[in-house]
């Protein structure tokens, strides 16, 4: 599976590694991603996502319902 934010869309990024000597090899920088289960009371279900620390403290502040209704609007969360 893909290492992306199930809802912030955070992906790999890519960068370089510097030597004492200056000497510069490419390296990726991968997100904090964590597997969690939600529990969605309007729908009274529960949702599996793999999700990026940030969100996750995203998701204490404003809500997984709010949060998730923002993902779809930006087209990242498919409803898995």
């Amino acid at each position: 599976m893909s290492k992306v934010c199930q809802l912030t869309g955070k992906k790999v990024q890519s960068g370089n590694n510097v030597s004492f000597s200056l000497r510069r090899t490419r390296r990726k920088f991968y997100p904090n991603l964590v597997t969690k289960k939600f529990h969605l009371p309007s729908e009274d279900r529960t949702v599996t996502l793999k999700l990026c620390t940030r969100a996750l403290r995203t998701i204490d502040k404003k809500g997984i319902e709010e949060m998730i209704k923002e993902s779809k609007a930006k087209g990242l969360y498919t409803g898995a």
